[in-house]
């Protein structure tokens, strides 16, 4: 598929479903109730759709301002939809099993998946990289305000990929060293960072479009944005610390 929109349109349709499917388990989980916290639970495919979701969304729709190569985009964006899909699904697949999705060593299945879950993690992380370093290699285009939100956004991203690789590892860790209860419980300190640092790559880019629907002067848009960006950082600075003192 090599229509820039065409790509586009696809990655919005799997985000939208990728939202949908993360409601219909939150009604799943309101009709079968259960536990809401700990590895098997009706929260996973529930955040990991939403999450995923508004992430693909908005993902496809911030590299616009990029300067990247319309064939390479539109080709990193399929593969992060794929990507995306997969995540999604074989966590989605564990919690209809009423088994962990991460983690789990148990049989040759669940070790498959689990293994298959972290390969798309690493995939993840490459992409995303791949994008965060075009939009510093070359300013991206867009209104006033627009280039340091998207910056912003993935440079923030990046936190939120460095804390899920270090959730990923821990927990590898403890499994494979024979702390399987321990390895499920060991990822809590990190799930706040993780999940504040994620979305800034929507939230930056969102305002900065909406201010440009305002009224206000360049320089004032700008200045929002910058103030934004700042107490974003702080958001997550105070998540870093507080997962630095859980830890100890």
């Amino acid at each position: 598929m090599k229509n820039p929109r065409a790509v586009d349109r696809l990655c919005h349709a799997t985000g939208l479903l990728l939202v949908l499917s993360g409601l219909v388990h939150l009604g799943v989980f309101a009709v079968d109730g259960g536990p809401w916290k700990g590895p098997v639970s009706w929260r996973k495919p529930v955040t990991f759709g939403l999450s995923f979701g508004l992430t693909l969304i908005a993902v496809t729709w911030v590299t616009s301002y990029l300067r990247v190569g319309p064939r390479l985009r539109s080709a990193l964006l399929l593969v992060f939809a794929a990507d995306c899909v997969v995540e999604v699904g074989g966590i989605t697949l564990q919690a209809w099993r009423r088994v962990p999705s991460h983690l789990n060593m148990e049989t040759p299945f669940d070790t498959a998946v689990s293994m298959t879950l972290a390969v798309g993690g690493g995939v993840l992380v490459a992409l995303l990289t791949v994008f965060a370093v075009a939009s510093f290699r070359h300013r991206p285009t867009g209104p006033a305000g627009m280039p340091l939100a998207v910056r912003s956004g993935f440079a923030i991203l990046l936190v939120a990929l460095a804390s899920g690789a270090a959730m990923i590892a821990r927990g590898v860790v403890l499994t494979r060293t024979g702390h399987q209860e321990a390895a499920y419980h060991s990822t809590a300190p990190l799930k706040p960072l993780h999940g504040v640092s994620l979305h800034a790559v929507l939230v930056l880019p969102a305002l900065a479009w909406l201010l440009s629907r305002s009224p206000w002067s360049e320089r004032t848009r700008r200045r929002i944005v910058a103030t934004a960006v700042g107490c974003y950082a702080a958001a997550v600075a105070g998540a870093g610390v507080g997962a630095v003192l859980t830890c100890r």
